[in-house]
């Protein structure tokens, strides 16, 4: 009965059936069920998974290259903390240049110190590669609220 008075108004039955259809997608998407969001969430989990591998794969032939620039970049900051060290040591027993000796010494040591966020970054990149993903969760965790 419902149906035929808005076949009529529709012009068909075909047309209502379609109308209701419609409403009930549109409702339909407006509610984000729990399963919705499992199902996107493993998506983009595999999305991810899937761009790193190939990321990886594509890029193999540069490992060399980075391994090469991240160790010399590790060496020139350990240089610039051991020589502000010894240095800073010398300078005692140095009376005559003690004062150009630890002013260097400082100088020295921020300009390491200022390298050191990079530094770790490297360095995590390289030695901690296979965890990063569990240390990446619980930071993300902690500072998202979601312990």
């Amino acid at each position: 009965m419902v149906m035929g008075f808005f076949g009529r108004l529709f012009g068909s039955d075909k047309a209502t059936e379609k109308v209701i259809d419609t409403v009930s997608s549109g409702l339909d998407k407006l509610w984000y069920t729990d399963e919705e969001k499992a199902e996107d969430k493993a998506k983009s989990v595999s999305e991810a998974r899937q761009f790193l591998l190939t990321w990886l794969t594509n890029t193999q032939g540069q490992n060399l290259a980075r391994r090469f620039i991240a160790v010399s970049c590790t060496i020139v900051w350990l240089i610039m903390y051991c020589v502000s060290w010894v240095m800073a040591a010398l300078a005692p027993w140095l009376t005559e240049h003690a004062d150009k000796l630890l002013e260097s010494s400082v100088v020295i040591a921020e300009r390491a110190e200022s390298m050191n966020g990079a530094m770790m970054l490297i360095l995590g990149f390289y030695f901690c590669a296979p965890h990063m993903s569990s240390i990446v969760g619980s930071a993300m965790n902690k500072f998202s609220g979601n312990k």
